[in-house]
């Protein structure tokens, strides 16, 4: 029984700093996919994509997944949206208008 409870608490103490690393690795991840292109935010999209497909994943994985991949495409329809805006629309007599 004292083993037993020695290995769960060994355990109960890796989780915390399992979590940490976990959460610095995310703030990584966040400021890597800051600078990221559209087509780099794209491929990384469909490497989640993949991710959520392993049957191996666990519930508490897919969420950050999912989570993950919802805030590259966030920031790929903003980007998106920036550069429809300045697309210029040929008008009638032939002059630019801003789209």
């Amino acid at each position: 029984m004292k083993r037993e409870s020695k290995e769960a608490k060994e355990e109960a103490r890796k989780k915390p700093a399992e979590a940490e690393a976990e959460e610095q690795e995310q703030e990584q991840e966040q400021e890597q996919e800051e600078s990221l292109s559209v087509e780099e935010a794209f491929a990384q999209i469909e490497e989640v994509i993949s991710r959520l497909e392993d049957e191996e994943i666990t519930l508490e994985q897919s969420f950050r997944e999912y989570n993950r991949g919802m805030e590259l495409l966030r920031r790929c329809n903003e980007a998106i949206d920036r550069v429809e805006k300045k697309v210029l629309k040929i008008n009638e007599d032939g002059g630019l208008d801003e789209f």
